[in-house]
């Protein structure tokens, strides 16, 4: 195997933080020796979730056996994971923020799956994969994201399932969502159909305008690189996401 150079392009304070949660960690559990120190482990896990590392190509390039390098993977993101806002959490930060709204959104997370695989099928992107729930703020950041369910699931039964639509309802947050939440009583979303009178389509074009600055949360989640397509178990795709959502926190 070959052996190059490459640059991670994250900040050092990410790598202090993630070193510090690892450092904190063997503490309490008092681990013993182990072949990688916490910096070296938290850096082999930056690499596998930003540009996507296989745990072979993660083994032999910190000189550690794939099995330690998978272990030391799923401890970490276990533990950042863990710090990931809850959503009553945060959706009384949204509140205490002030904004006018937040805005609503699923994502599609990309898996390694047969055709056979039918709940884990989105007919409306045409791929197998993992629904996932984002909110985000007006601009853009991101404030929550939700565990993992088949891609066969719709964005509004999604939501329900999850209780988004009805905390923010409590919070008295005013929520844009897309057409994937037609028949909420509570989300703002776009008037459907063809030949819409004049006054319809430019609260369309209002909607879009607003809304469009925040779907940029979706966009920071598939920066990193591991969740353009998954080849661990599906189901590991949400605790993936409220890692990087941690992160990505840290980074901005």
């Amino acid at each position: 195997m070959l052996f190059y150079r490459a640059a991670l392009p994250l900040s050092s304070k990410t790598l202090a933080f993630v070193s510090g949660v690892i450092r904190r960690y063997r503490k309490s559990i008092r681990s013993c020796w182990r072949k990688l120190n916490p910096g070296q482990q938290a850096l082999l896990v930056l690499a596998y979730l930003r540009k996507g590392e296989t745990f072979a190509e993660l083994a032999a390039g910190f000189a550690v056996g794939v099995t330690t390098a998978w272990r030391y993977v799923n401890e970490t993101t276990e533990l950042l994971a863990a710090r990931a806002p809850k959503l009553r959490t945060a959706v009384r930060a949204a509140k205490k923020a002030g904004w006018a709204f937040v805005v609503l959104d699923g994502t599609l997370i990309p898996v390694d799956r047969v055709a056979a695989d039918r709940p884990f099928y989105s007919g409306k992107h045409r791929k197998h994969g993992m629904n996932l729930q984002v909110i985000a703020s007006p601009g853009g950041d991101i404030l929550w994201v939700s565990g993992a369910l088949p891609g066969a699931v719709h964005d509004k039964n999604a939501e329900w399932i999850w209780g988004v639509l009805a905390e923010l309802e409590a919070a008295g947050l005013v929520t844009l969502a897309d057409k994937g939440y037609q028949g909420s009583a509570y989300a703002k979303i776009p008037y459907r159909g063809k030949n819409k009178p004049e006054p319809q389509k430019e609260a369309n074009r209002a909607h879009a305008r607003l809304r469009a600055p925040g779907e940029r949360a979706n966009a920071q989640l598939k920066t990193w690189r591991i969740l353009r397509k998954l080849r661990c178990c599906p189901w590991r795709a949400g605790q993936l996401a409220k890692a990087i959502h941690v992160l990505q926190t840290r980074e901005a």
